[in-house]
Protein backbone atom coordinates (compact mmCIF):
# COMPACT_ATOMS: atom_id res chain seq x y z
CA UNK A 1 0.00 0.00 0.00
CA UNK A 2 2.87 2.38 0.76
CA UNK A 3 4.25 1.79 -2.73
CA UNK A 4 0.84 2.61 -4.30
CA UNK A 5 0.66 5.93 -2.41
CA UNK A 6 4.14 6.83 -3.65
CA UNK A 7 3.17 6.16 -7.28
CA UNK A 8 -0.01 8.20 -6.97
CA UNK A 9 1.91 11.42 -6.14
CA UNK A 10 4.27 13.44 -8.34
CA UNK A 11 7.93 12.92 -7.47
CA UNK A 12 8.34 16.52 -6.29
CA UNK A 13 5.46 16.18 -3.85
CA UNK A 14 6.89 12.99 -2.36
CA UNK A 15 10.26 14.68 -1.83
CA UNK A 16 8.71 17.61 0.04
CA UNK A 17 6.66 15.27 2.22
CA UNK A 18 9.68 13.21 3.17
CA UNK A 19 11.75 16.25 4.11
CA UNK A 20 8.94 17.55 6.30
CA UNK A 21 9.04 14.28 8.26
CA UNK A 22 12.79 14.41 8.96
CA UNK A 23 13.63 12.97 12.38
CA UNK A 24 17.44 12.85 12.43
CA UNK A 25 18.56 16.34 11.53
CA UNK A 26 22.23 15.82 12.37
CA UNK A 27 22.58 12.97 9.86
CA UNK A 28 22.67 13.83 6.15
CA UNK A 29 23.31 10.85 3.88
CA UNK A 30 24.69 10.71 0.35
CA UNK A 31 24.34 7.40 -1.52
CA UNK A 32 27.15 6.78 -4.01
CA UNK A 33 25.66 5.61 -7.30
CA UNK A 34 28.86 3.78 -8.41
CA UNK A 35 28.23 -0.01 -8.35
CA UNK A 36 24.76 0.69 -6.90
CA UNK A 37 22.90 1.76 -10.00
CA UNK A 38 20.39 4.57 -10.48
CA UNK A 39 17.20 2.60 -9.82
CA UNK A 40 18.50 0.96 -6.63
CA UNK A 41 19.80 4.32 -5.41
CA UNK A 42 16.39 5.87 -6.04
CA UNK A 43 14.64 3.06 -4.15
CA UNK A 44 17.02 3.31 -1.15
CA UNK A 45 16.64 7.11 -1.10
CA UNK A 46 12.85 6.87 -0.87
CA UNK A 47 13.12 4.13 1.79
CA UNK A 48 15.40 6.25 3.97
CA UNK A 49 13.28 9.38 3.60
CA UNK A 50 10.17 7.41 4.53
CA UNK A 51 11.89 6.55 7.83
CA UNK A 52 12.78 10.16 8.63
CA UNK A 53 16.35 10.28 7.26
CA UNK A 54 17.71 13.14 5.18
CA UNK A 55 19.23 11.91 1.91
CA UNK A 56 21.04 14.46 -0.25
CA UNK A 57 20.81 14.22 -4.02
CA UNK A 58 24.31 15.67 -4.45
CA UNK A 59 27.60 15.29 -2.58
CA UNK A 60 28.15 18.59 -0.77
CA UNK A 61 29.72 20.08 2.35
CA UNK A 62 26.50 19.46 4.35
CA UNK A 63 26.70 15.66 3.91
CA UNK A 64 27.77 13.81 7.08
CA UNK A 65 27.56 10.14 5.98
CA UNK A 66 28.74 8.88 2.56
CA UNK A 67 27.37 5.37 1.89
CA UNK A 68 28.78 3.12 -0.83
CA UNK A 69 28.38 -0.46 -2.06
CA UNK A 70 31.92 -0.20 -3.44
CA UNK A 71 34.18 -1.29 -0.56
CA UNK A 72 37.42 -0.88 -2.53
CA UNK A 73 39.30 2.15 -1.12
CA UNK A 74 41.54 2.21 -4.18
CA UNK A 75 38.61 3.14 -6.43
CA UNK A 76 36.23 4.93 -4.02
CA UNK A 77 38.61 7.37 -2.31
CA UNK A 78 40.20 8.84 -5.47
CA UNK A 79 36.65 9.55 -6.70
CA UNK A 80 35.75 11.22 -3.38
CA UNK A 81 38.94 13.31 -3.37
CA UNK A 82 38.21 14.47 -6.89
CA UNK A 83 35.02 16.08 -5.54
CA UNK A 84 37.25 18.74 -3.88
CA UNK A 85 35.23 18.81 -0.66
CA UNK A 86 36.94 20.99 1.95
CA UNK A 87 35.92 18.78 4.93
CA UNK A 88 36.14 15.27 3.45
CA UNK A 89 38.21 14.06 6.43
CA UNK A 90 35.30 14.89 8.75
CA UNK A 91 32.76 12.75 6.88
CA UNK A 92 31.89 9.16 7.70
CA UNK A 93 32.63 7.02 4.63
CA UNK A 94 30.61 3.86 5.18
CA UNK A 95 29.75 0.51 3.70
CA UNK A 96 26.11 -0.16 2.72
CA UNK A 97 25.83 -2.42 5.81
CA UNK A 98 25.58 0.70 8.04
CA UNK A 99 22.67 1.91 5.92
CA UNK A 100 20.80 -1.40 6.04
CA UNK A 101 21.38 -1.70 9.82
CA UNK A 102 19.97 1.82 10.26
CA UNK A 103 16.93 1.06 8.10
CA UNK A 104 16.27 -2.08 10.16
CA UNK A 105 16.44 -0.18 13.48
CA UNK A 106 14.59 2.88 12.19
CA UNK A 107 17.36 5.21 13.43
CA UNK A 108 21.06 5.87 12.73
CA UNK A 109 23.01 3.03 14.37
CA UNK A 110 26.43 3.70 15.93
CA UNK A 111 29.26 3.47 13.40
CA UNK A 112 31.41 0.41 14.02
CA UNK A 113 34.79 -0.49 12.58
CA UNK A 114 33.13 -3.03 10.27
CA UNK A 115 31.11 -0.21 8.66
CA UNK A 116 34.08 1.99 7.79
CA UNK A 117 35.69 2.20 4.37
CA UNK A 118 39.13 3.58 5.23
CA UNK A 119 41.38 5.39 2.85
CA UNK A 120 44.28 3.08 1.98
CA UNK A 121 46.83 5.33 3.73
CA UNK A 122 44.65 6.42 6.67
CA UNK A 123 45.12 4.71 10.04
CA UNK A 124 41.91 3.23 11.49
CA UNK A 125 40.95 5.62 14.24
CA UNK A 126 38.17 7.48 15.97
CA UNK A 127 36.16 10.17 14.19
CA UNK A 128 37.98 13.37 13.32
CA UNK A 129 38.69 15.23 16.58
CA UNK A 130 37.08 18.39 15.26
CA UNK A 131 33.72 16.57 15.31
CA UNK A 132 33.92 15.74 19.03
CA UNK A 133 32.73 18.49 21.34
CA UNK A 134 34.08 19.09 24.84
CA UNK A 135 30.45 19.22 26.03
CA UNK A 136 28.56 15.95 26.55
CA UNK A 137 25.33 17.79 25.70
CA UNK A 138 26.64 18.24 22.14
CA UNK A 139 27.60 14.58 21.73
CA UNK A 140 25.31 11.62 21.11
CA UNK A 141 26.19 8.75 23.44
CA UNK A 142 24.25 5.50 23.23
CA UNK A 143 24.43 2.55 25.62
CA UNK A 144 27.00 0.69 23.48
CA UNK A 145 30.53 1.56 24.62
CA UNK A 146 33.35 0.72 22.19
CA UNK A 147 36.08 1.86 24.59
CA UNK A 148 35.14 -0.01 27.76
CA UNK A 149 38.69 -1.08 28.56
CA UNK A 150 39.63 2.60 28.95
CA UNK A 151 36.44 3.91 30.54
CA UNK A 152 36.34 1.15 33.18
CA UNK A 153 39.86 2.15 34.22
CA UNK A 154 38.92 5.83 34.29
CA UNK A 155 35.88 5.10 36.48
CA UNK A 156 38.07 3.35 39.06
CA UNK A 157 40.49 6.29 39.10
CA UNK A 158 37.62 8.80 39.37
CA UNK A 159 36.04 6.89 42.25
CA UNK A 160 39.37 6.70 44.08
CA UNK A 161 39.80 10.48 43.77
CA UNK A 162 36.21 10.96 44.96
CA UNK A 163 36.96 8.91 48.09
CA UNK A 164 39.94 11.21 48.68
CA UNK A 165 37.75 14.33 48.13
CA UNK A 166 39.89 15.45 45.17
CA UNK A 167 37.16 16.88 42.97
CA UNK A 168 39.39 18.17 40.14
CA UNK A 169 41.07 14.89 39.13
CA UNK A 170 37.81 13.00 39.75
CA UNK A 171 35.94 15.24 37.31
CA UNK A 172 38.81 15.10 34.79
CA UNK A 173 38.64 11.29 34.55
CA UNK A 174 34.83 11.32 34.35
CA UNK A 175 34.95 13.84 31.49
CA UNK A 176 37.57 11.74 29.69
CA UNK A 177 35.45 8.60 30.10
CA UNK A 178 32.43 10.48 28.78
CA UNK A 179 34.27 11.50 25.59
CA UNK A 180 35.46 7.95 24.88
CA UNK A 181 31.97 6.52 25.48
CA UNK A 182 30.59 8.78 22.74
CA UNK A 183 32.97 7.52 20.02
CA UNK A 184 31.42 5.27 17.35
CA UNK A 185 34.46 2.97 17.23
CA UNK A 186 37.30 1.75 19.42
CA UNK A 187 40.44 3.83 19.89
CA UNK A 188 43.23 1.56 18.66
CA UNK A 189 46.22 3.88 19.04
CA UNK A 190 47.15 6.86 21.17
CA UNK A 191 47.58 8.89 18.00
CA UNK A 192 43.88 8.44 17.28
CA UNK A 193 43.04 10.10 20.63
CA UNK A 194 45.73 12.76 20.51
CA UNK A 195 43.44 15.69 19.72
CA UNK A 196 40.24 14.55 21.42
CA UNK A 197 38.92 17.01 24.03
CA UNK A 198 39.10 16.42 27.80
CA UNK A 199 42.02 13.97 27.61
CA UNK A 200 44.89 15.22 29.77
CA UNK A 201 48.40 13.85 30.20
CA UNK A 202 47.36 11.50 33.02
CA UNK A 203 44.45 10.02 31.07
CA UNK A 204 46.61 9.55 27.98
CA UNK A 205 49.31 7.86 30.05
CA UNK A 206 46.74 5.37 31.37
CA UNK A 207 45.47 4.73 27.82
CA UNK A 208 49.01 4.22 26.52
CA UNK A 209 49.72 1.67 29.24
CA UNK A 210 46.49 -0.24 28.48
CA UNK A 211 47.25 -0.24 24.75
CA UNK A 212 50.82 -1.45 25.37
CA UNK A 213 50.28 -3.91 28.25
CA UNK A 214 46.58 -4.71 28.10
CA UNK A 215 46.05 -3.30 31.61
CA UNK A 216 46.76 -0.33 33.87
CA UNK A 217 49.09 -1.06 36.77
CA UNK A 218 47.87 2.07 38.55
CA UNK A 219 44.27 0.83 38.41
CA UNK A 220 45.29 -2.66 39.57
CA UNK A 221 47.08 -1.11 42.55
CA UNK A 222 43.94 0.84 43.49
CA UNK A 223 41.70 -2.22 43.16
CA UNK A 224 43.96 -4.18 45.51
CA UNK A 225 44.18 -1.33 48.01
CA UNK A 226 42.53 -2.22 51.32
CA UNK A 227 41.14 1.29 51.91
CA UNK A 228 39.56 1.48 48.44
CA UNK A 229 37.99 -1.97 48.81
CA UNK A 230 36.53 -1.09 52.22
CA UNK A 231 35.13 2.29 51.16
CA UNK A 232 33.60 0.74 48.03
CA UNK A 233 32.00 -1.99 50.17
CA UNK A 234 30.56 0.43 52.73
CA UNK A 235 29.25 2.95 50.15
CA UNK A 236 27.37 0.12 48.42
CA UNK A 237 24.95 0.23 51.39
CA UNK A 238 21.85 2.39 50.93
CA UNK A 239 22.29 5.51 53.08
CA UNK A 240 26.07 5.27 53.51
CA UNK A 241 28.08 8.02 51.79
CA UNK A 242 31.87 8.44 51.36
CA UNK A 243 32.27 10.47 54.58
CA UNK A 244 30.51 7.87 56.74
CA UNK A 245 32.45 5.07 55.04
CA UNK A 246 35.73 6.91 55.68
CA UNK A 247 34.81 7.41 59.35
CA UNK A 248 34.11 3.69 59.79
CA UNK A 249 37.35 2.79 58.03
CA UNK A 250 39.37 5.08 60.30
CA UNK A 251 37.86 3.30 63.30
CA UNK A 252 39.37 0.06 62.02
CA UNK A 253 36.13 -1.48 60.68
CA UNK A 254 36.52 -3.58 57.55
CA UNK A 255 33.30 -5.60 57.13
CA UNK A 256 29.53 -5.36 57.52
CA UNK A 257 29.63 -7.73 60.49
CA UNK A 258 32.13 -5.48 62.28
CA UNK A 259 29.97 -2.40 61.67
CA UNK A 260 26.80 -4.12 62.89
CA UNK A 261 28.58 -5.51 65.97
CA UNK A 262 30.07 -2.15 66.99
CA UNK A 263 27.90 -0.84 69.90
CA UNK A 264 28.98 2.81 69.50
CA UNK A 265 27.66 3.00 65.90
CA UNK A 266 24.04 4.12 65.66
CA UNK A 267 22.63 3.53 62.21
CA UNK A 268 19.90 5.85 60.93
CA UNK A 269 16.67 4.40 59.48
CA UNK A 270 17.95 4.50 55.91
CA UNK A 271 21.15 2.66 56.81
CA UNK A 272 19.23 0.08 58.85
CA UNK A 273 17.06 -0.68 55.82
CA UNK A 274 20.14 -0.64 53.61
CA UNK A 275 21.73 -3.46 55.61
CA UNK A 276 18.44 -5.34 56.08
CA UNK A 277 17.67 -5.49 52.35
CA UNK A 278 21.27 -5.37 51.10
CA UNK A 279 21.07 -8.60 49.08
CA UNK A 280 18.17 -7.27 47.03
CA UNK A 281 18.90 -3.57 46.59
CA UNK A 282 22.59 -4.10 45.79
CA UNK A 283 21.48 -6.29 42.87
CA UNK A 284 20.55 -4.76 39.52
CA UNK A 285 16.91 -4.00 38.71
CA UNK A 286 15.72 -5.18 35.29
CA UNK A 287 13.67 -3.10 32.88
CA UNK A 288 10.74 -5.50 33.34
CA UNK A 289 10.92 -4.99 37.12
CA UNK A 290 11.07 -1.21 36.63
CA UNK A 291 7.93 -1.35 34.47
CA UNK A 292 6.17 -3.43 37.13
CA UNK A 293 7.07 -0.89 39.83
CA UNK A 294 5.82 1.90 37.55
CA UNK A 295 2.51 0.08 37.13
CA UNK A 296 2.10 -0.26 40.91
CA UNK A 297 2.73 3.47 41.47
CA UNK A 298 0.53 4.39 38.51
CA UNK A 299 -2.41 2.39 39.93
CA UNK A 300 -2.04 4.24 43.23
CA UNK A 301 -1.85 7.60 41.45
CA UNK A 302 -4.92 6.94 39.27
CA UNK A 303 -6.96 6.06 42.35
CA UNK A 304 -6.01 9.42 43.89
CA UNK A 305 -6.31 11.78 40.92
CA UNK A 306 -7.01 10.69 37.33
CA UNK A 307 -5.30 13.74 35.78
CA UNK A 308 -1.88 12.95 37.31
CA UNK A 309 1.02 11.96 35.07
CA UNK A 310 3.72 9.41 35.95
CA UNK A 311 6.99 9.21 33.98
CA UNK A 312 9.86 6.71 34.24
CA UNK A 313 13.20 8.54 34.16
CA UNK A 314 16.87 7.77 34.88
CA UNK A 315 18.82 5.07 33.08
CA UNK A 316 15.73 3.17 31.95
CA UNK A 317 14.52 6.22 30.02
CA UNK A 318 17.98 6.33 28.43
CA UNK A 319 17.49 2.80 27.09
CA UNK A 320 19.37 0.77 29.70
CA UNK A 321 18.29 -2.80 30.39
CA UNK A 322 19.36 -2.71 34.07
CA UNK A 323 19.71 -0.07 36.77
CA UNK A 324 20.31 0.22 40.50
CA UNK A 325 16.90 1.77 41.28
CA UNK A 326 13.70 3.08 39.70
CA UNK A 327 13.30 6.86 39.27
CA UNK A 328 9.80 8.26 38.69
CA UNK A 329 8.32 11.74 38.29
CA UNK A 330 4.68 12.31 39.22
CA UNK A 331 2.78 15.55 38.73
CA UNK A 332 -0.78 16.78 38.39
CA UNK A 333 -2.36 19.21 35.94
CA UNK A 334 -4.12 21.11 38.72
CA UNK A 335 -1.74 23.79 40.17
CA UNK A 336 -0.80 22.99 43.76
CA UNK A 337 -2.24 19.47 43.61
CA UNK A 338 1.29 17.98 43.53
CA UNK A 339 2.00 19.23 47.07
CA UNK A 340 0.10 16.38 48.78
CA UNK A 341 0.38 13.81 46.01
CA UNK A 342 3.38 11.93 47.39
CA UNK A 343 1.88 11.66 50.89
CA UNK A 344 -1.27 10.11 49.43
CA UNK A 345 0.79 7.68 47.30
CA UNK A 346 2.76 6.64 50.39
CA UNK A 347 -0.50 6.00 52.31
CA UNK A 348 -1.76 3.83 49.44
CA UNK A 349 1.46 1.77 49.39
CA UNK A 350 1.25 1.29 53.17
CA UNK A 351 -2.30 -0.02 52.88
CA UNK A 352 -1.13 -2.53 50.27
CA UNK A 353 1.53 -3.77 52.70
CA UNK A 354 4.37 -3.36 50.20
CA UNK A 355 6.18 -0.34 51.68
CA UNK A 356 9.38 -1.58 53.34
CA UNK A 357 10.99 1.83 53.85
CA UNK A 358 10.07 5.47 53.25
CA UNK A 359 11.83 8.77 53.74
CA UNK A 360 9.69 11.71 52.68
CA UNK A 361 11.08 15.20 52.07
CA UNK A 362 8.50 17.97 51.81
CA UNK A 363 8.86 20.61 49.13
CA UNK A 364 11.09 23.60 49.92
CA UNK A 365 10.60 25.05 46.45
CA UNK A 366 10.52 28.86 46.54
CA UNK A 367 10.36 30.80 43.27
CA UNK A 368 11.83 33.87 44.99
CA UNK A 369 15.09 31.95 45.50
CA UNK A 370 15.50 31.24 41.80
CA UNK A 371 17.70 31.11 39.85
CA UNK A 372 20.03 28.83 41.78
CA UNK A 373 23.72 29.67 41.45
CA UNK A 374 24.76 26.29 42.89
CA UNK A 375 26.14 24.26 40.01
CA UNK A 376 24.57 20.93 40.96
CA UNK A 377 22.00 21.97 43.55
CA UNK A 378 19.53 19.19 44.41
CA UNK A 379 16.05 20.20 43.39
CA UNK A 380 13.68 21.46 46.07
CA UNK A 381 10.52 19.67 44.97
CA UNK A 382 8.73 17.17 47.20
CA UNK A 383 10.39 13.77 46.94
CA UNK A 384 10.54 10.42 48.68
CA UNK A 385 13.04 7.57 48.80
CA UNK A 386 11.34 4.18 49.04
CA UNK A 387 12.02 0.48 49.23
CA UNK A 388 9.09 -1.55 47.87
CA UNK A 389 8.26 -5.23 48.07
CA UNK A 390 7.84 -6.35 44.46
CA UNK A 391 5.97 -9.63 43.95
CA UNK A 392 7.18 -11.86 41.13
CA UNK A 393 3.61 -12.18 39.85
CA UNK A 394 3.69 -8.45 38.92
CA UNK A 395 6.71 -8.87 36.62
CA UNK A 396 6.03 -10.08 33.07
CA UNK A 397 9.47 -11.65 32.59
CA UNK A 398 9.88 -12.83 36.18
CA UNK A 399 12.12 -11.50 38.95
CA UNK A 400 15.80 -10.82 38.40
CA UNK A 401 16.66 -12.98 41.41
CA UNK A 402 19.98 -14.01 42.88
CA UNK A 403 21.07 -17.58 42.24
CA UNK A 404 19.56 -19.93 44.82
CA UNK A 405 16.94 -17.40 45.96
CA UNK A 406 13.59 -19.21 46.05
CA UNK A 407 11.51 -16.25 47.25
CA UNK A 408 8.67 -15.00 45.06
CA UNK A 409 9.44 -11.33 45.84
CA UNK A 410 12.34 -8.91 46.10
CA UNK A 411 13.00 -5.45 47.55
CA UNK A 412 13.45 -2.62 45.03
CA UNK A 413 14.70 0.92 45.56
CA UNK A 414 12.36 3.63 44.21
CA UNK A 415 12.80 7.42 44.07
CA UNK A 416 9.76 9.62 43.49
CA UNK A 417 9.77 13.39 42.84
CA UNK A 418 6.73 15.62 42.38
CA UNK A 419 7.28 18.99 40.66
CA UNK A 420 4.58 21.51 39.69
CA UNK A 421 3.33 20.90 36.14
CA UNK A 422 4.89 24.12 34.79
CA UNK A 423 8.35 22.94 35.94
CA UNK A 424 7.93 19.35 34.71
CA UNK A 425 10.15 19.71 31.60
CA UNK A 426 13.13 20.92 33.65
CA UNK A 427 12.70 18.13 36.20
CA UNK A 428 12.37 15.49 33.47
CA UNK A 429 15.56 16.70 31.82
CA UNK A 430 17.47 16.73 35.11
CA UNK A 431 16.25 13.34 36.38
CA UNK A 432 16.82 11.60 33.04
CA UNK A 433 20.60 12.15 33.23
CA UNK A 434 23.19 10.94 32.76
CA UNK A 435 25.09 12.73 35.53
CA UNK A 436 27.85 13.90 33.18
CA UNK A 437 25.37 14.91 30.48
CA UNK A 438 23.51 17.12 32.99
CA UNK A 439 26.74 18.57 34.39
CA UNK A 440 27.91 19.58 30.91
CA UNK A 441 24.47 20.87 29.92
CA UNK A 442 24.54 23.28 32.88
CA UNK A 443 28.17 24.18 32.20
CA UNK A 444 27.34 24.89 28.54
CA UNK A 445 24.37 27.08 29.55
CA UNK A 446 26.52 29.06 31.98
CA UNK A 447 29.69 29.48 29.90
CA UNK A 448 28.37 29.60 26.34
CA UNK A 449 24.90 31.13 26.72
CA UNK A 450 25.11 33.16 29.96
CA UNK A 451 22.16 31.20 31.33
CA UNK A 452 21.51 29.32 34.57
CA UNK A 453 19.89 25.89 34.27
CA UNK A 454 18.81 23.47 36.98
CA UNK A 455 15.93 21.08 37.68
CA UNK A 456 13.63 24.02 38.39
CA UNK A 457 14.10 26.58 35.61
CA UNK A 458 16.24 28.24 32.94
CA UNK A 459 17.26 31.85 33.56
CA UNK A 460 18.72 34.13 30.88
CA UNK A 461 21.19 36.44 32.64
CA UNK A 462 21.45 38.73 29.60
CA UNK A 463 17.70 39.33 29.33
CA UNK A 464 17.22 38.92 33.10
CA UNK A 465 14.20 36.69 32.61
CA UNK A 466 13.08 33.09 33.06
CA UNK A 467 12.48 31.10 29.87
CA UNK A 468 9.40 28.86 29.82
CA UNK A 469 9.40 25.28 28.55
CA UNK A 470 6.70 22.63 28.25
CA UNK A 471 9.02 20.01 26.70
CA UNK A 472 12.70 19.10 26.91
CA UNK A 473 13.09 20.22 23.29
CA UNK A 474 12.02 23.74 24.31
CA UNK A 475 15.00 23.84 26.70
CA UNK A 476 17.42 22.67 24.00
CA UNK A 477 15.99 25.30 21.65
CA UNK A 478 16.51 28.06 24.24
CA UNK A 479 20.14 26.94 24.55
CA UNK A 480 20.64 26.81 20.78
CA UNK A 481 21.40 23.08 20.91
CA UNK A 482 20.21 20.30 18.64
CA UNK A 483 17.78 18.08 20.52
CA UNK A 484 19.35 14.87 21.80
CA UNK A 485 17.07 11.91 22.43
CA UNK A 486 17.10 10.33 25.93
CA UNK A 487 18.73 7.15 24.59
CA UNK A 488 21.62 9.29 23.29
CA UNK A 489 22.44 10.86 26.68
CA UNK A 490 24.45 7.98 28.20
CA UNK A 491 27.50 10.15 28.83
Amino acid sequence: MLGLRKRSKPAGEVSVSRREETKFRDVRIFLVERKMGRSRRSFLTQLARSKGFTVEDFLSETVTHVVSEDRQPSSLWPWLKASSLRNLSMKQVLDISWFTDSMRDGRPVPVETRHLIQDSWTEVSSPAPAMVSQYACKRRTETENHNKMFTDAFEVLAENYEFSEMEGPCLAFRRAASVLKSLPSAVESLRAAQDLPCLGEHTKAVMEEILRCGRSFEVEKILSDERFQTLKLFTSVFGVGPKTAEKWHRRGLRSFSEVLAEPSIHLNRMQQSGFLHYGDISRAVSKAEARAVGNIIDEAVRAITPDAMLTLTGGFRRGKEFGHDVDLIVTAAEPGREQNLLSEIIDSLKKQGILLFCEYQASTFDTTKLPSHRFEAMDHFAKCFLILRLEGSRVDEGLHSAEGDSRNWRAVRVDLVSPPADHFAFTLLGWTGSRQFERDLRRFARLERRMLLDNHALFDKTKKEFLTATTEKDIFDHLGLEYIEPWQRNA
